[in-house]
């Protein structure tokens, strides 16, 4: 990870990685340390003053989104940011506050893409996606925007 990405922000992959590649609909295989792989290319890629404006937020790698209750079963998410945006942060903020989440969801990226060239787009647009939320762009913008 290069030096300007803030403290927090490495990928933090739950548990070991998977002995077997994930084969997806289309007949490709990734395993899960190319999967992590792309993840971290597409957070190398950030530009230095970006990154370094992030704060306090930590990056998740997933297999899959499980709905929350009340939340439709069919939920499909290719990422999630969870936190507190920047824009949104007063002075107290900082007292306690545990970090911004990122995470990025395995399964439903390999799902929709037919090549190692989707997954690593796919996953590149969702980070910055993410990233963007964390510093308080909603997703009408993001669409508008051509990152939605």
């Amino acid at each position: 990870m290069p030096a300007t990405l803030p403290p927090g922000l490495p990928i933090v992959p739950e548990g070991p990685s998977e002995p077997l590649p994930f084969t997806g609909p289309h007949g490709f295989t990734m395993s899960a340390d190319e999967f992590e792989a792309a993840v971290q290319d597409a957070l190398d890629s950030i530009p230095g003053k970006l990154a370094s404006a992030m704060d306090n937020v930590a990056v998740f790698i997933e297999d899959d989104y499980v709905p929350r209750p009340g939340e439709d079963a069919d939920t499909v998410l290719l990422g999630l940011y969870e936190g507190v945006p920047l824009t949104e942060r007063d002075s107290w903020w900082d007292a306690g506050s545990l970090p911004d989440r990122i995470t990025i969801f395995r399964e439903p990226i390999l799902d929709i893409c037919s090549s190692r060239e989707d997954v690593i787009h796919e996953v590149a647009v969702t980070v910055v996606h993410e990233i963007a939320h964390h510093f308080g762009i909603d997703d009408d913008r993001l669409h508008e925007l051509g990152w939605g």
